[in-house]
């Protein structure tokens, strides 16, 4: 299947290998693995980024192996969540790099064809988070408000 904004087809990428319970080797326990999520959520990491400390320094391969939830159900249960889903903070963060770049350099057509190809991508996941229920059904996509909200 092609990219959306692309000609070209996308590559083969790297699979998890297939577990169903937790490896023997892992020395922390359930209670530890959801202190420590919870620890490095109030210092302010992403949910990819706990993933990638308990996997590097604390040798947890997959929280929800060991759990039996995910990174993000474990901070929704305890209230620690963000307000907007990482990924769609990402994507902002992004666009508002980007619209700082154009508001100094206003012919470069690159930067601007990017801007929409990145936009275009916010609105569409924000319309998936709505019929989820990740986002109320009002919220709506302006680069001065995520200006506000990056920052």
């Amino acid at each position: 299947m092609g990219r959306i904004h692309a000609r070209r087809k996308g590559s083969s990428a790297s699979r998890k290998p297939f577990r169903t319970e937790k490896p023997e080797w892992v020395d922390m326990s359930e209670e530890e693995v959801i202190q420590k999520v919870l620890e490095l959520a109030k210092e302010g990491r992403t949910q990819a980024m706990i993933g990638t400390i308990l996997r590097d320094s604390y040798g947890v391969p997959d929280v929800k192996l060991i759990t039996g939830k995910s990174i993000g159900k474990i901070l929704k249960d305890n209230n620690v969540a963000p307000a907007i889903p990482e990924d769609l903070m990402a994507l902002m963060r992004r666009a508002v790099r980007l619209n700082n770049h154009l508001q100094n350099h206003p012919k470069d057509l690159g930067n601007r064809r990017g801007l929409q190809l990145v936009e275009a991508k916010i609105r569409r996941l924000a319309d998936y988070y709505k019929t989820v229920g990740k986002l109320p059904p009002e919220w709506k996509y302006d680069i001065k408000e995520a200006e506000l909200l990056v920052r």
